[in-house]
């Protein structure tokens, strides 16, 4: 797409370009990459308190210490809301989560090594500062009150739209962590049958990574209280995505589906203006209220699509976003799980053997439960969550040995999956763990999470 004579972006003048954009994201299976993300709770060890952005012990501070391993700051009306660094990035959530968007990387033993060399930089500058960071999927002390708002433009624009939608979106903005894993897909076809595959196994990874039970101190009744908070949070972007199981599935029908989902923001010279509610389609003919007679440019359906938020997500390449933050196992195994089950084609044929039976209806009934269920929610046909995750990891295992990428003392990759391994072994999701320990060795209190799931 070529510049206008003034040398600004040219206006998207066709829905053609809008589907041309996601398309663009085809790789070959030479070039697929990974890139994982995640996000973790900053507290002051001497009160357990979420960090104020300003402050020797604020979020501005860890963003100064962490430069000095070379990662440049991003700014936006002077405070740094962001650290990038070859192809990576740290970024702020908008309760001050600190998460890191890794590179796209070849293998997971890349991607767990820079996993590790995040954390021991975030340790290094934290305990200078007596903070600590927490690997889980909610606040497990705080309300919502009591936690600061990070100063980046579009996050007031989304605290005061989210209520207008649902009651839990802003718990979603300011007391939930996830991990994701960002994966690439080599034709049309292929895009869709991964799409198919991850979103009716999502529940499933909801399950095995379910790490937050607790809200304000007492058990919530819940064992993924994040993937709770977004069944409320707001229907037009957030869900199962039915639409992806019909026909005519492809890259035109998710930007039909984008392209009506209603905007937050529209990002120009360093502000983000308003446009909550408004359409994009409007924006396409030049009527869109935030910018009367102005058509949108390219960057804007990009910023656009990062506002979408169902289970699992498409920009040029597809993201599972069904997981509780957790410890720093937990970090390597999404993407283990999920590479291994879509990264090589015997694998993610197997996978969706496993699934394609099932319908849509039932794939949004076991979403609802397993927030409250875990393991335990049942499918259609009586088995549990828990009787499937085991077909499901030998596939991902066999998967990751067909890859066959070898690390510095393995042969493959099937290292990282030993810890989901356990849980389906053990039967108990993480949080039912953290629930036992609260109601025996912690005495009914959840400040031991703070010490005993500290990176």
């Amino acid at each position: 797409m070529s510049e206008n004579s003034a040398g600004a972006p040219p206006p998207i003048e066709d829905f053609s370009e809008l589907v041309a954009y996601i398309a663009d994201g085809v790789k070959p299976r030479d070039r697929w990459k990974i890139g994982t993300e995640h996000e973790k709770f900053a507290y002051r060890r001497s009160d357990l308190g979420r960090l104020d952005y300003d402050g020797p012990q604020g979020i501005r501070a860890m963003l100064e210490g962490l430069q000095r391993f070379g990662w440049k700051p991003v700014s936006e009306a002077g405070n740094v809301i962001a650290l990038a660094q070859d192809g990576a990035s740290v970024t702020l959530e908008p309760g001050g989560q600190f998460e890191l968007s890794g590179a796209p990387l070849e293998n997971l033993h890349q991607t767990c090594a820079e996993v590790h060399n995040h954390l021991a930089q975030v340790k290094e500058v934290a305990q200078a500062m007596d903070v600590g960071f927490l690997g889980l999927g909610f606040d497990p002390k705080w309300r919502r009150g009591d936690v600061p708002v990070m100063p980046k433009g579009r996050y007031n624009l989304m605290l005061a739209y989210m209520p207008t939608k649902g009651k839990l979106g802003p718990d979603m903005m300011l007391r939930s962590c996830t991990v994701q894993v960002n994966l690439d897909f080599g034709s049309e076809a292929d895009m869709v049958q991964k799409f198919r595959v991850s979103l009716a196994l999502q529940p499933l990874a909801t399950a095995l990574f379910a790490n937050s039970p607790f809200t304000e101190g007492k058990p919530n009744g819940f064992l993924s209280l994040r993937s709770q908070v977004w069944t409320d949070t707001d229907p037009d972007r957030t869900g199962m995505l039915p639409f992806v199981f019909d026909g005519d599935m492809g890259f035109e029908a998710y930007a039909r589906h984008a392209l009506d989902v209603p905007m937050y923001f529209v990002y120009r010279d360093g502000k983000y203006l308003d446009a909550t509610g408004q359409s994009f389609r409007d924006f396409m003919a030049g009527k869109l209220p935030a910018l009367p007679g102005e058509k949108p440019i390219m960057k804007d359906w990009e910023d656009h699509l990062t506002t979408l938020f169902p289970e699992v997500r498409m920009k040029k390449f597809l993201e599972m976003r069904g997981a509780d933050g957790g410890p720093w196992t937990s970090l390597c195994a999404l993407p283990a799980l999920w590479v291994g089950l879509l990264y090589d084609q015997g694998a993610q044929d197997a996978a969706w053997d496993l699934v394609k039976h099932m319908t849509v209806g039932e794939m949004a009934r076991i979403r609802d439960e397993v927030p409250r269920l875990g393991l335990a929610t049942q499918m259609d046909d009586g088995r549990s969550l828990l009787d499937l995750a085991g077909p499901v990891l030998e596939i991902a295992e066999g998967g990751l040995r067909a890859r066959a990428r070898p690390g510095v003392v393995s042969a493959d990759e099937t290292e990282y999956l030993v810890t989901l391994q356990e849980t389906v072994a053990a039967g108990l999701t993480p949080a039912e763990v953290l629930l036992d320990r609260y109601n025996g060795e912690w005495r009914q209190s959840v400040d031991p999470i703070f010490t005993e799931l500290a990176y």
